[in-house]
């Protein structure tokens, strides 16, 4: 009894004890299994590709054979069958993709910077094989196991064999752009008809895989949660859009809640490639700008650094004046934005993370602009800081439809913090409702207001950095050739985050890579093109269009309207021609007045000249590079409408193959174009080989380019080297498995050949839009401070120290 009395209090301490053991082994369990899956990840890694897929059939063939062993039924067979697919796939697949990694490295921008769309392609079927050995591997030493979840394996099993049959047709693409592209382009450069049937063959493939079970598989671990989430609430608000629940209040309290898409992968994927196939360019509007709302957007501020000055601020529209680079005595008039809409106010935000001065100034004051209860965060401190000597004016990212300063605040913000710069980010106006020119005006007025202000900033504007992300980096770039096409200061440097230089849709390397990026659809990225281009905006009468509300039929029409009025962006942008002729003319004193004239008037008064307009409609890349020098060497002498070059002479530098790869390639592609005679002469899969159609009917993607879309001013890989040679120092930021990745690598060679100042970073195994996830993980921070980083370098003067960087 003593002893029983004395284990009561022993036994009642020792419960939570135990339970504390229990959990202790428990997570020590985890713990190892995670280690031993990470060495597993890394072995698979080191693997060269035939060893690997060596190793894939092996195993493949002995699951095949006990599977088949285990009698008549239904799910031994799909087990048998499905590894005798992963067999025949992974065999078909090797030898593709080691003739592509042969020749990926004469596309590189140097040794030093191995990246472009091949490598990125061969690296993405690498994780789908490393995936499928490591679950092969599994399944191998737990068949017989009364624990094996035979139903779980198998879903997954076919889910990543159907992955890999595509990235089998996907290689098969890749070695066509191989034989039809000029020696080095990444881009599909067929006449207009050939690149259509390429893109209507390449849309009818199944993308419902991808966006299911093997949803983010080529990205870091770390992200692929937050892709399911966003997934998730995809098709969540697809189906609210499709009922006409597209206000705020429903959208923010229904989004994420649908269970049976977070239950079912196969299900949201089959709805998700539903979406992005057949939904409009107002469904992504609406997605994408869910970040707008006040919840969300206080939810991320919450999280972001602290900063002193974040202020709205409403630019009227007056035009001003800015001095000549050339001869500062001589004035140009900045005029205000006028295409489609007509002059209207101009927003941007001011974020600084000290209170400078000027920043407090009744003139500044006079420029606020309400936003509610968090419109200012300007709080009194007793001594205000001096100006910086550096600017920075961001241009956001959003596909030109979607998005302001205010998505982008809290990457913003930790800028203004670690930089110790103000930032002024511009909130240009959004296609399809404003189409091209009306961002590019907006950006450029409000870039020109910033540095003829910049006391007011908080700032003395000593050195000026262009800085934006995808759509806001292509804006950067046309900006400074903007800026150097009116004569005003060009930015001291540009950092450009995974932009888009090529709005054409047009196939390349890493754009096939857009029929599993989950953030990136190919059919979506054409379709916000199209409406920048001010192309068409889905017109087809159906029944989505009830599902654009009473506001998205009015925005429908407006666009429509706007649409009409598309054809003025050419005469404006035919009187660049004019200013850039009088303003370089030889042996002439430039007149001031007519460089008052603002665009349009320019446009209006513009006479016919006799020079000579070669059309850019059937011109390629090529083409372009070999147009670029100027009789006059110091300036371009251009014609900048949509449809016209100006007289030039050929450039001896080609930017598209380093002499010593030409014969390499040469070799390459003669053995290819004999490998594709082959097999059928113009076929682009083997007989016998059938990769998986989609099943949601024809993709309404526009696959004709506007032809305004070859404009330098909106795509500048097409400029002409001789207004290439008037940019500032240019750093790249890319992702490797961005669909724009051979936007940025094509950009940094064309700079390259010309001796422009460039550096390319690729980060490895995130998605495109990583400033607005910097928060999420250590890989996107890391891939943050480089992007501040190639800011640090573009504000230090020349001949100074660059600041060391914190550490992450």
């Amino acid at each position: 009894m003593e002893l029983a009395r004395g284990a009561g209090p022993a036994g009642a301490l020792g419960a939570p004890a135990l339970k504390r053991t229990k959990d202790e082994s428990k997570s020590r369990s985890r713990q190892r299994w995670r280690k031993a899956k990470a060495k597993a990840s890394r072995l698979t890694h080191s693997m060269d590709l035939r060893t690997m897929t060596q190793s894939l059939v092996t195993l493949a063939e002995d699951n095949m054979a006990f599977f088949s062993s285990q009698g008549p039924g239904e799910t031994a067979r799909r087990l048998s069958g499905v590894f005798e697919g992963v067999r025949e796939q992974a065999l078909g697949l090797e030898p593709l993709l080691g003739r592509l990694l042969g020749v990926a490295h004469l596309f590189d921008l140097d040794a030093e910077t191995p990246a472009n769309g091949y490598r990125s392609l061969v690296h993405t079927a690498r994780c789908c094989l490393a995936h499928l050995l490591h679950k092969s591997r599994y399944v191998a030493a737990n068949r017989r196991s009364i624990f094996f979840r035979t139903s779980h394996n198998l879903a997954e099993l076919e889910a990543y064999l159907a992955a890999l049959t595509q990235l089998r047709a996907l290689a098969y693409y890749a070695q066509q752009l191989l034989a039809a592209n000029q020696p080095g382009g990444l881009f599909f450069e067929g006449d207009e008809g050939l690149t259509a049937d390429f893109l209507r063959e390449y849309v009818t493939l199944h993308k419902g895989c991808f966006y299911g079970r093997c949803l983010g598989f080529q990205f870091t671990p770390a992200i692929r949660p937050f892709l399911q989430t966003i997934s998730i609430g995809l098709v969540s608000f697809g189906e609210h859009y499709k009922r006409n629940e597209t206000g705020l209040g429903v959208t923010a309290s229904s989004l994420f809640t649908s269970g049976r898409f977070a239950i079912d992968p196969e299900l949201r994927g089959t709805e998700f490639e539903r979406i992005i196939q057949n939904l409009d360019v107002h469904f992504w509007k609406a997605f994408w700008n869910i970040t707008e709302i006040e919840v969300l957007s206080s939810l991320a501020n919450m999280a972001s650094a602290t900063v002193r000055v974040s202020r709205l601020l409403s630019l009227p529209p007056k035009a001003f004046e800015m001095p000549l680079t050339a001869d500062p005595k001589l004035m140009v008039t900045i005029s205000p934005p006028l295409a489609h809409t007509g002059p209207g106010p101009i927003l941007v935000r001011l974020i600084s993370y000290d209170l400078r001065e000027g920043q407090d100034s009744e003139e500044l004051s006079s420029l606020v602009k309400s936003e509610g209860p968090r419109s200012l965060e300007l709080r009194p401190r007793p001594q205000q800081a001096p100006r910086s000597p550096s600017l920075i004016v961001h241009i956001h990212g959003g596909g030109f439809v979607a998005q302001t300063s205010k998505s982008h605040e809290p990457y913003l913000k930790s800028w203004a913090q670690e930089l110790g710069v103000p930032i002024l980010s511009i909130d240009y106006s959004l296609a399809p409702e404003a189409p091209f020119p009306r961002a590019l005006e907006e950006c450029f007025y409000a870039y020109c207001w910033a540095i003829k202000h910049c006391a007011f900033l908080g700032s003395t504007g000593e050195r000026i950095c262009l800085a934006g992300d995808s759509a806001g980096g292509n804006l950067c770039f046309t900006v400074s050739l903007r800026a150097a096409a009116y004569g005003v200061r060009v930015p001291d440097g540009i950092m450009a985050a995974y932009p888009a230089t090529m709005l054409q849709p047009t196939a390349s390397p890493s754009r096939l890579l857009s029929l599993m990026d989950p953030l990136l659809p190919l059919s979506v990225l054409s379709k916000c093109v199209s409406a920048y281009a001010g192309g068409e905006t889905e017109d087809d009468s159906d029944s989505n269009q009830k599902a654009l509300g009473m506001m998205g039929l009015v925005q429908r029409d407006t666009a429509a309207l706007l649409r009409d009025l598309r054809l003025g962006a050419s005469s404006w942008l035919n009187s660049f021609l004019e200013l850039s002729r009088q303003k370089f003319q030889t042996n002439s004193v430039p007149v001031a007045e007519p460089m008052r004239r603002s665009v349009s008037e320019a446009a209006l008064a513009q006479p016919e000249t006799p020079l000579g307009t070669d059309s850019l409609k059937n011109l390629t890349l090529h083409d372009l590079s070999l147009r670029g020098s100027s009789k006059i060497t110091d300036t371009p002498e251009l014609s900048l409408s949509g449809e016209t070059l100006g007289p030039s002479t050929p450039s001896d530098v080609s930017f598209l193959l380093r002499s010593e790869d030409a014969s390499e390639e040469a070799e390459v592609r003669g053995e290819q174009s004999t490998k594709d005679k082959a097999h059928g002469g113009g076929i682009a899969f083997p007989e016998g080989f059938h990769p998986r159609r989609s099943s949601q009917g024809a993709t309404r993607m526009p696959l004709y380019s506007s032809p305004i879309s070859k404009n330098p001013f909106m795509s500048p890989l097409l400029a002409p080297d001789s207004m290439l040679q008037s940019l500032p120092p240019v750093h790249i930021v890319a992702c490797a498995l961005d669909p724009m990745l051979d936007d940025s690598v094509m950009f940094a060679r064309r700079l390259r050949s010309l001796d422009k100042l460039v550096t390319l970073r690729v980060v490895e195994d995130l998605p495109h839009g990583f400033l607005s996830l910097a928060a999420l993980c250590r890989e996107t921070r890391q891939a943050a401070a480089l992007c501040v980083e190639r800011i640090r370098l573009i504000l230090t003067p020349p001949g100074t120290a660059v600041p060391a960087s914190p550490p992450i």
